[in-house]
């Protein structure tokens, strides 16, 4: 019966398996904590977020200059300038005390509150100071040039940052602007790690002819933490099916961990006992022994009492190239992140608007991506450089070089992901 379990899966399949086997809201159920902002970075959140107020929370200049009536600057140039009375300056951290009338100018600088009656705001270089009272205005602006408005970042009521978000620096900085300090996250799943081998001996043994130190425990505890994760280091067990079984069915009872990860015993040797310890020790079972990947073909997954267990193969390489593969979506779930399996450091997409850019510089674009047909596009997000919900909702940057006009829609690109 064991023998006909190996049968070769893909690993798209295996993925699909685990994630179909496992009642997930059973497993994140009552699994948060609450932790300060300070140590929320790479955690998964367990609560929506609504902005409680708009951000920046007030008309706010992006450029040094003059806070104006656009109406005033209307059909000026370098030949017929306007010219303005200089009445104040904004002080930054400050609430101005006076008004921007026709024909009025206030100094001002990147993040001041505009003044009430100014609706825009010309850059330093594109005026000139006559004297103390009196502003040369070389260049029309629109209304709301170079402003920010109230509500541009961030609007009162809006959903920000959905369950299941995995917080990045961006987000942090977004949360900090609204004043939440404390958020509600899941606990970080807990891994319970067993060596298998009679040849298998701790790193602080000397090992004799024909024994090796145990290497896996500790390249996949590690690997853990890096996920994200906390790993629980179970010691090796020899290879006797009793005392496997009753390791495993005492990690199962403890409840202590979320899942159980076994190195070695997955192959069709005559000595290896995972399968056969596994195989009908709790429903569902054994869900696949075989992969279609080179090295780490036997890899066993299944799941027992609603806790996934992964037989990798005993060689450390075979192992660690299972658990990159393997593990990120398992983990990621276990975090209680929806953790899209076939995402990289990269991606290659299509872009689905042109996109224009001045050449002699690099230009990197903000995109959130989206699949169709099997093919991924990737969304410009536009918005001003101040503006950091932008990178909340953004996937990751797509590169437009030096010497390039632009992007036509249709394009390839490749998305830097975040």
């Amino acid at each position: 019966m064991v023998k006909d379990l190996f049968q070769v899966n893909t690993l798209e399949r295996v993925i699909q398996l685990l994630r179909d086997n496992i009642d997930w809201p059973e497993i994140w159920q009552n699994r948060w904590e609450e932790i300060d902002i300070q140590d929320a970075l790479g955690r998964v959140l367990a609560e929506e977020v609504i902005s409680p107020l708009n951000l920046p929370g007030f008309i706010r200049a992006t450029m040094d200059g003059y806070a104006i009536r656009a109406e005033d600057s209307f059909g000026i140039s370098e030949s017929l300038p306007a010219y303005l009375i200089i009445i104040g300056e904004v002080k930054m951290g400050e609430r101005p005390t006076f008004q921007v009338n026709q024909g009025e100018a206030a100094k001002i600088s990147t993040g001041g509150m505009l003044p009430e009656g100014s609706d825009a705001v010309v850059m330093w270089e594109y005026t000139n100071q006559i004297d103390e009272f009196t502003l040369e205005v070389k260049r029309p602006v629109a209304p709301g040039e170079n402003v920010t408005k109230e509500d541009e970042d961030l609007k009162r009521g809006e959903k920000i940052l959905s369950i299941g978000h995995r917080l990045r620096p961006q987000d942090i900085g977004v949360l900090a602007g609204m004043g939440k300090i404390n958020l509600k996250v899941f606990k970080k799943p807990q891994l319970a790690i067993i060596s298998t081998g009679n040849e298998i001996v701790p790193p602080n043994q000397e090992p004799l002819k024909g024994e090796i130190r145990d290497i896996n425990s500790y390249t996949l505890g590690t690997s853990v933490i890096k996920l994200g994760g906390i790993p629980l280091y179970k010691g090796i067990i020899k290879d006797k099916l009793k005392s496997l079984k009753q390791t495993i069915m005492k990690i199962l009872e403890e409840n202590e961990a979320q899942g159980l990860i076994i190195s070695g015993g997955s192959s069709l040797g005559v000595r290896d006992i995972t399968l056969e310890t596994l195989t009908g020790l709790g429903k569902p079972g054994v869900l696949a022994h075989g992969i279609s990947i080179k090295p780490g073909k036997p890899t066993i997954v299944a799941v027992i009492n609603n806790k996934p267990i992964i037989g990798l193969p005993g060689h450390p390489v075979s192992a660690l190239i299972i658990f990159h593969l393997l593990m990120r979506p398992l983990i990621s779930w276990l975090e209680g992140e929806d953790y899209i399996s076939d995402f990289s450091p990269q991606i290659e997409a299509i872009i689905d608007t042109n996109v224009a850019s001045d050449p002699g510089r690099e230009e990197y674009i903000r995109v959130t991506l989206y699949k169709e047909d099997n093919q991924y596009y990737a969304k410009p997000i536009w918005g001003k450089s101040g503006i950091i919900s932008t990178l909340v909702r953004a996937s990751g940057l797509i590169k437009i070089g030096l010497n390039i006009e632009g992007l036509k829609k249709g394009s390839r690109v490749m998305v830097e992901l975040f």
